[in-house]
C-alpha cells in the first residue's frame, strides 16, 4: 500500500490496496456505519418528506457510548439545556452524515472490484476518487480514528507505551491498524493538496 497520490494526467486521486487492506478497511467503515445507525433513531418510511425536514425530535442526551460521545461531544458543557437542544437539532444529522461518509468508503472499494467475499490472495484494488470523494473520504478517516483512539485509550505522547508492546499483541495489532488510518489519512490530505 502506497497511501493516496494525485495523478498527473487525469488530477484524480489514486491508492492501490491489496485485498486484505480493502477488505480491512471496508469492514472498519461498516463497523462505523453500525454504531452510528444502531443508537440512532431508526428512520420511518410512512413519515412525509416535508414533515421529515422539519422534524427534530433528536436525541437529548450525551451517547452512553464512548465513541459516540466522542463523534458528538457535548456542545455547552456548562449549559445543560443549551447542550440538550444543540444535540436535539444536529446530531441526528451529524450521524447521517457520518454513516454516508463511511457508506461512500464501503461503496469506493466495491465498485474498484472489492469482492463481497474475498477468496484471491494475490488481488489489488485501485481505487480512483475525484475531490468531493476524497474529501468524504479524509472526514471518515477522522472519524475511524477518533472511534479506534476512543477504543484503545490512546493519549497524547503514550507512542513508547504502544511501541513497547509485543507484535503479537492484540491491542498493539489494532494500534497498528490506527496508526495505518492515520497513515491513509495524511498521504490522502498531502494529495488533496497537491
Amino acid at each position: 500500500m502506497s497511501g493516496f497520490h494525485r495523478h498527473r494526467r487525469s488530477k484524480r486521486i489514486i491508492a492501490n490496496f491489496t485485498g486484505f487492506e480493502a477488505d480491512l478497511l471496508r469492514s472498519l467503515a461498516s463497523q462505523l456505519v453500525e454504531l452510528l445507525r444502531n443508537e440512532a433513531a431508526v428512520p420511518r418510511d410512512d413519515v412525509d418528506p416535508l414533515e421529515a425536514m422539519f422534524d427534530f425530535t433528536g436525541p437529548t442526551q450525551e451517547p452512553e457510548d464512548p465513541v459516540l460521545a466522542r463523534l458528538f461531544p457535548t456542545a455547552y458543557p456548562a449549559d445543560e439545556e443549551a447542550a440538550a437542544e444543540f444535540r436535539r437539532f444536529t446530531e441526528g444529522s451529524l450521524r447521517d452524515g457520518k454513516a454516508n461518509a463511511a457508506i461512500a468508503i464501503i461503496d469506493g472499494l466495491e465498485e474498484a472490484g472489492l469482492p463481497p467475499e474475498l477468496t484471491e490472495e494475490g488481488l489489488m484494488i485501485d481505487v480512483e476518487l475525484d475531490e468531493p470523494g476524497a474529501e468524504t473520504w479524509m472526514r471518515s478517516f477522522t472519524d475511524l480514528r477518533l472511534a479506534l483512539a476512543t477504543r484503545l485509550g490512546v493519549e497524547e505522547g503514550d507512542e513508547e507505551y504502544w511501541h513497547s508492546l509485543p507484535d503479537d499483541d492484540p491491542t498493539a495489532q489494532a494500534h497498528d491498524i490506527y496508526e495505518w488510518v492515520g497513515y491513509l489519512q495524511e498521504t490522502l490530505v498531502q494529495a488533496l493538496s497537491d
